[in-house]
C-alpha cells in the first residue's frame, strides 16, 4: 500500500513538471524516487513520452520506450498512443503506420484514439480518402467512435474543402441520434466560413442557438470575419455589436479581424480605438498583430510611427515577413514617395525575398494613379510575374491616361490567355471606347468578353 501509495504521488509530481515543459526536473525526480525505493512504472514513463515528444522530438519520445524496456515495464495502449500522437504533430505518416503494426505485434489493441491520431495525421498530408477508410474501418470494427473522432473526421473534410462531404456527414450524424458539441459546431460553421458559405453557415449558427448550446467568442468570431470578407461590413459589425453586449472579450485574432475591417471600410477613428483598447487589454502582439496596426498607421498617413512600429516588433523578436514590407512599400505609394518604395523593394530583393508580386503591384498602381504612366509601364514590363490585379491595375490606368489603344490591346491579350481581369478595368475599357466615339471597338471588347466567359 506505501509502495504503490508513493509510486502515485512521484506520477502527480512528474504530472505536474512534464505539463511545465522542466523535464530535467521530472527526470531528477525519478533519479531521487528509485534512490528513496519508489520506483516508477507505466504511468510514469508514458507521461514521459507525452512530454518529450510534444516539447522536444518525437525521436526524442521514443527514446523513452527503450528505457522503459529496460526497466522491465511493458508499454500499454496509452503508451503507443502518446508516440502515435507525436507522430501525427510531425506529420510522420510512416511512423504512425509503424506504431500500430508494433502494437498488434506486441498483441495491444488499438483503442479509438489510436486511430483517431492516425487520421488526424493523414488529413494533415492532405490524404482525406485513407482518413475516410480508417473511419470506415474503425465503424465495421468493434471499435465505437467517440465525439472526438466525429470532429476530426468534419475538422479534416473541412480543411480538404470536402466542405459538401462534411455537412452530408454531419446531417447523417444527427439523423443516427449524435448529439454534436460546442466545438463541432464551430469547427463546421469554421468550414463553411472558410469555403465562402455564408449563408449556410449564418443556418448553422441559427441552429447551434436552437440547440441550447451558447455561441462562443470563437463562433462569433468566425462568423464576424467571414462577413468582413464577403463585404458584408454591416452585418460583421451587428455581430460585433453582440458580442460586445454578451460581454465576450477579445483574443488577438479577434481584435485585428476588427481593426482590418475598419480600415478596409476607411473608419480609422473606430480601428485606432480597437487598437488602443487592444494595447490596454494587455494582447501579447504576434507578427499578425504588427502587421495590422502597421496597416493602420500607414492608412493613416503616419508612416513615421509605423517605422517605430516596425523597430519595437523587432526588439521583440519578430521577423518582418513580405506581408509586412509589402504594407510599408503601400503606406510610401500612397504618400507619394515612390523612390522611397522603389528602394524598400531594392531591400526586400537584398535580404532574399523571392516573391514581391504584391509590393510591385502597389507600386505600378500607385504610378498609374499619379499619373506618371511611362514609369508604370516601364516597371510593369520589367515584371517576371504578374497576376490579375496587375493587369486589371494596367488596363484601368491606361484607361485613365486616355490610352485606350494600348489598354484594348492589353485587355484582348489577357481574355486570349485566359487571365481574369476585373470587371471594373473591363468597363473602363467599353466606356472609356464609347465615349471617344469608338463603337464598333466598344462592342467587339464586349463580343470578346462575352466569348472569353463561356470558353473560360
Amino acid at each position: 500500500m506505501f509502495g504503490k501509495l508513493s509510486t502515485r504521488l512521484l506520477n502527480i509530481c512528474i504530472c505536474t513538471f512534464c505539463k511545465a515543459n522542466r523535464l530535467e526536473r521530472a527526470e531528477a525526480i525519478i533519479i531521487d524516487g528509485i534512490r528513496l525505493g519508489v520506483l516508477p512504472d507505466v504511468v510514469t514513463y508514458n507521461m514521459l513520452i507525452d512530454a518529450y515528444c510534444q516539447f522536444v522530438s518525437f525521436d526524442a519520445g521514443y527514446t523513452i520506450l527503450n528505457r522503459m524496456r529496460e526497466a522491465g515495464i511493458s508499454p500499454d495502449v496509452v503508451t503507443y498512443n502518446s508516440l502515435i500522437a507525436g507522430a501525427t504533430r510531425n506529420s510522420l505518416l510512416s511512423c504512425s503506420l509503424d506504431l500500430l503494426d508494433e502494437m498488434l505485434e506486441m498483441g495491444i489493441p488499438p483503442d479509438v484514439w489510436s486511430y483517431n491520431s492516425l487520421m488526424h495525421c493523414l488529413f494533415q498530408l492532405g490524404k482525406p480518402d485513407e482518413a475516410n477508410r480508417v473511419f470506415q474501418d474503425m465503424i465495421c470494427g468493434d471499435l465505437t467512435p467517440c465525439t472526438a473522432t466525429f470532429n476530426i473526421m468534419l475538422n479534416g473534410l473541412c480543411k480538404n474543402r470536402y466542405t459538401d462531404n462534411a455537412l452530408r456527414m454531419f446531417r447523417g450524424l444527427q439523423k443516427h441520434g449524435f448529439v454534436p458539441e460546442l466545438v463541432t459546431y464551430n469547427i463546421l460553421i469554421k468550414g463553411l466560413c472558410k469555403a465562402g458559405r455564408l449563408r449556410t453557415a449564418w443556418w448553422i449558427l441559427k441552429e447551434l442557438g436552437d440547440s441550447g448550446h451558447a455561441p462562443n467568442a470563437i463562433t462569433y468570431t468566425t462568423i464576424m470575419k467571414c462577413c468582413f470578407r464577403n463585404r458584408k461590413y454591416k452585418l460583421g459589425l451587428e455581430i460585433l455589436s453582440a458580442m460586445k453586449r454578451k460581454g465576450y472579450t477579445f483574443d488577438g485574432f479577434g481584435y485585428c479581424t476588427v481593426i482590418a475591417a475598419f480600415v478596409k471600410i476607411g473608419r480609422l477613428k473606430e480601428a485606432t480605438d480597437y487598437m488602443e483598447q487592444m494595447v490596454t487589454d494587455g494582447v501579447q502582439l504576434d507578427i499578425v498583430s504588427y502587421n495590422t496596426l502597421i496597416n493602420l498607421y500607414c492608412k493613416e498617413g503616419k508612416l513615421e510611427a509605423a517605422y517605430l512600429l516596425l523597430d519595437e516588433m523587432e526588439k521583440q523578436g519578430f521577423e518582418c515577413d513580405k506581408y509586412t514590407h509589402t504594407i510599408l512599400i503601400d503606406g510610401l505609394c500612397k504618400a507619394g514617395n515612390i523612390k522611397g518604395a522603389r528602394l524598400h523593394l531594392e531591400y526586400m530583393n537584398k535580404i532574399g525575398f523571392d516573391s514581391n508580386l504584391e509590393a510591385y503591384n502597389c507600386i505600378v498602381d500607385r504610378l498609374g494613379k499619379d499619373g506618371k504612366i511611362d514609369h508604370a509601364i516601364n516597371v510593369f514590363e520589367s515584371m517576371e510575374v504578374k497576376d490579375s490585379f496587375t493587369y486589371s491595375s494596367m488596363v484601368h490606368n491606361l484607361c485613365k491616361a486616355k490610352r485606350l489603344p494600348s489598354a484594348s490591346k492589353l485587355l484582348l491579350s489577357c481574355l486570349k490567355s485566359g487571365v481574369r481581369i476585373l470587371k471594373s478595368a473591363q468597363k473602363a475599357v467599353v466606356d472609356g471606347l464609347r465615349h471617344s466615339g469608338c463603337r464598333r471597338e466598344a462592342k467587339k471588347i464586349q463580343s470578346k468578353i462575352r466569348m472569353a466567359k463561356i470558353s473560360h
